[in-house]
């Protein structure tokens, strides 16, 4: 059942009867409804973040910082510390909060297929594009057309996004928590899908090599989606958290 939350500004589910003690934070494109095999039996709140699911989207393009600042009001709402549960951009999103608030009110973060390191030194986009970017700033090029080479080259995200959540995804897409991850006190437990293409493994290792705390778990002929293919491994992370099953 859709409920609401900080004063009606973002919706999401509610599970079990006590005080919420886990919050789930889903992946870009996606909404509260991935966690239903994870969290069944726990104390939690899954939440459609801004522009997903029930929650209207952001009237600006927001960046990682916004959207943190939009869910730290849902804390009040539940028992602190809180364990954060975040998946791909989730889980960036999660540990944005968790450095904001401190151990105080997060004791604990799992994050399964996030893009918390951000890929140096990629390819150059094409010259054909690259000269097309740069007859389109200086008006030589319409907008029109430069739309629809931004929609060949883009992911399938860029293409389904429109308006300010496209804008709010190129935001996204170039920012990372790494200046963030040492100094992360809190225990932080990593599952990772082995076969996960979208943002691989190596991200994750990167994240134990600048994070004290992190923890990775690899998880064996699973992907990018972990609250889908292994929601019993999530499951049993949150256990040894000491999150009541």
């Amino acid at each position: 059942m859709l409920s609401a939350f900080a004063g009606g500004r973002l919706f999401g589910e509610r599970y079990g009867s006590g005080t919420p003690r886990v919050l789930a934070l889903h992946g870009w494109g996606r909404s509260h409804g991935d966690w239903s095999q994870v969290l069944e039996g726990f104390d939690a709140i899954a939440l459609d973040l801004p522009g997903f699911g029930a929650t209207p989207p952001p009237e600006a393009a927001w960046g990682l910082g916004e959207y943190a600042d939009a869910v730290r009001p849902v804390l009040n709402e539940m028992g602190q510390p809180i364990v954060l549960l975040g998946h791909s951009f989730g889980g960036s999103v999660a540990v944005r909060l968790a450095s904001a608030v401190g151990p105080e009110a997060v004791r604990a973060l799992v994050v399964t297929g996030s893009p918390l390191v951000r890929t140096r030194g990629g390819a150059k986009p094409p010259l054909a594009f690259r000269v097309a970017r740069w007859l389109n700033a200086r008006g030589l090029l319409r907008d029109s057309k430069m739309e629809e080479l931004r929609n060949a080259r883009g992911s399938a995200d860029y293409r389904a996004a429109s308006g300010v959540m496209r804008d709010t995804l190129v935001r996204v897409v170039n920012e990372d928590v790494a200046d963030l991850l040492p100094s992360l006190s809190v225990p932080i437990e990593l599952v990772w899908g082995e076969n996960d293409h979208d943002v691989p493994v190596s991200v994750a290792l990167t994240v134990c090599d600048l994070a004290p705390a992190a923890n990775l778990t690899r998880l064996e002929g699973v992907g990018h989606d972990t609250p889908a293919e292994a929601p019993e491994r999530l499951r049993r992370v949150l256990v040894g958290l000491n999150e009541p099953a």
